[in-house]
């Protein structure tokens, strides 16, 4: 069953074949959604039209010919690469350029040199992800224009990434977070099901939040293709008791566990929002819905999971990403055996080492020697 259109959302051709979106309320002028249908951009537009404010526009419209605002519309309209790119992508792209091409918008594009690429990606350095994101896109419009021949040489190509510091990433959940979250929201809240589902699933975010029961093709077991591996990995997930008795307390959706406000689907954007405010309200802090699939892999792997085994819950290959959690979980095991190594190997030694340790001992024992 298709889901429902939200209310007041319209839509209709241009004489270019392109869909375009309208919010057009009773009594109310219609408004116009820039945004890719989908999309978290989307979502703000439309709430923000829905409540009277104004749309932000997106990067100039009719730039001129050979500037670099012309050249990202060119690219966006005409390369079959932008098409490829999934919506949550081209929203992350789309923000970028609106920040660069506030400035830049009317720079010729042919007049960008590789010191003017250098310069925007430090000026981003105090945000890594932000300086690796201008890069990208930087290399794609430029190694485009090369294959359209509009500039004669790509700017980005002698332009290395930052490089990148090592970090642990996402900060994984500890048990006592765990315990905190489930304190603040019992069984019977869709809070507890965001947690359950991610906790006892293993599921990333943008999986989790379309997981339901159309995907139970036998009783009691989730079979999933991953959004990340683009449906070529599929993870088949039996229901634990302790998820089963969440879901049955709900409130779930008719198709999706995880729902919103309003009982409906949620995007994982908005669903990463409204998971960090319901950590907030319980008390955890600076922990995300990635941190739960980590605390999932080390339990698993704490509790003797072996690579093969954390692979088919977690959607992993290569061996790698699981060879992380075997290898830390058996470093943990290794040390509880061989702890008690440090220590002297039995109390007998022990005394004996005492006593010659004692002054007059010594002395005997170098008279003994003596003799």
């Amino acid at each position: 069953m298709p889901r429902p259109r939200p209310l007041y959302l319209n839509n209709r051709k241009s004489r270019h074949g392109k869909t375009r979106w309208y919010v057009r309320r009773p009594g109310q002028p219609e408004i116009r959604l820039h945004a890719d249908y989908g999309s978290k951009a989307f979502s703000d537009q439309y709430a923000a039209a829905l409540a009277g404010k104004p749309i932000e526009q997106p990067t100039i419209k009719k730039a001129s010919r050979g500037t670099l605002g012309w050249l990202w519309n060119e690219y966006r309209a005409l390369s079959g690469e932008w098409t490829t790119f999934k919506l949550n992508t081209r929203s992350q792209y789309e923000n970028m350029m609106l920040d660069v091409l506030k400035k830049s918008s009317d720079t010729p594009f042919e007049d960008i040199t590789s010191q003017h690429i250098i310069e925007g990606r430090d000026r981003r350095a105090g945000t890594p992800t932000q300086s690796k994101v201008f890069m990208i896109i930087m290399r794609k419009i430029f190694a485009w224009a090369l294959t359209q021949r509009l500039v004669e040489r790509d700017p980005c190509t002698s332009v290395k990434l930052l490089k990148k510091q090592k970090t642990d990433g996402h900060l994984p959940w500890t048990d006592d977070d765990v315990d905190a979250y489930q304190a603040r929201w019992p069984l019977g809240t869709k809070e507890r099901v965001w947690l359950d589902v991610l906790l006892y699933t293993g599921l990333r975010r943008g999986d989790a939040v379309k997981v339901g029961r159309q995907h139970i093709k036998t009783k009691g077991i989730i079979t999933l293709r991953t959004e990340k591996s683009n449906g070529l990995v599929e993870v088949t997930l039996p229901i634990l008791p302790v998820l089963q008795k969440t879901l049955t307390a709900g409130p779930v959706g008719d198709l999706t566990w995880i729902v919103g406000s309003r009982g409906k689907p949620i995007d994982k954007v908005s669903f990463g929002n409204a998971f960090r405010l319901a950590c907030d309200a319980a008390g955890v802090k600076d922990k995300s819905a990635h941190g739960l699939r980590k605390i999932a892999a080390t339990r698993a792997a704490d509790n003797g999971a072996s690579v093969t085994e954390l692979e088919a819950i977690f959607g992993w290959e290569g061996g790698g990403m699981a060879a992380l959690y075997t290898k830390s979980a058996n470093r943990k095991k290794a040390s509880e055996r061989a702890m008690h190594l440090i220590q002297k190997a039995n109390g007998k030694e022990n005394k004996v080492a005492s006593l010659l340790a004692h002054p007059k001992n010594r002395c005997a024992k170098k008279s003994r020697n003596a003799k």
